[in-house]
């Protein structure tokens, strides 16, 4: 164990930064994938600094809750482990198996926390139809995303709310 980090070493700064740049970008696709499977009424979808957020009408299954938590973790882990401990790596680690254990689990809670907070708060107090549209707006509005709306989406916006988007948007703003 005291030798565990002599074996740290930077071979690559840029190399290190695109590992991490891919890790979170092949991280926020997997999540895109898993919401791409689902079937559903499409509302709209929003592009902000968090990444690409799309929002469905009904209340998502408990296997698509789970896909949503478990398949960007496992492409996270996988993404470091191939990006930390193989010959492609920008850094000399250590092959110690806690090592490597202690560094790709840390990589994964650090990138899946919030979506373990988001799973066990949709299995515990489901959202559906218009609260969850409308929470999800809110924090969209919160991170300045761009929001675009569907035709189902905006006439549904026009049923159910009275208000187009925009209305809807500035509404919400204030």
């Amino acid at each position: 164990m005291p030798h565990t980090l002599t074996g740290f070493y930077v071979h690559s700064y840029l190399g290190l930064v695109v590992l991490v740049v891919l890790w979170l970008a092949l991280f926020r696709c997997a999540h895109l994938l898993v919401t791409l499977f689902r079937h559903g009424p499409l509302v709209g979808w929003a592009i902000g600094p968090l990444g690409v957020t799309i929002l469905f009408l009904h209340e998502p299954s408990v296997l698509y809750i789970w896909l949503d938590l478990l398949c960007p973790a496992i492409v996270s882990g996988m993404v470091l482990y191939i990006g930390l401990f193989t010959s492609l790596s920008p850094v000399t680690l250590s092959h110690n198996l806690f090592v490597q254990i202690l560094v790709v689990s840390c990589g994964v809670l650090l990138t899946s926390t919030g979506d373990l907070v988001n799973a066990l708060s949709d299995l515990r107090h489901p959202l559906w139809g218009e609260v969850r549209i409308l929470r999800t707006i809110q924090n969209l509005r919160a991170t300045w995303a761009r929001i675009h709306f569907t035709p189902f989406g905006y006439s549904y916006l026009l049923d159910h709310f009275g208000f187009s988007p925009s209305d809807l948007l500035h509404t919400l703003r204030t």
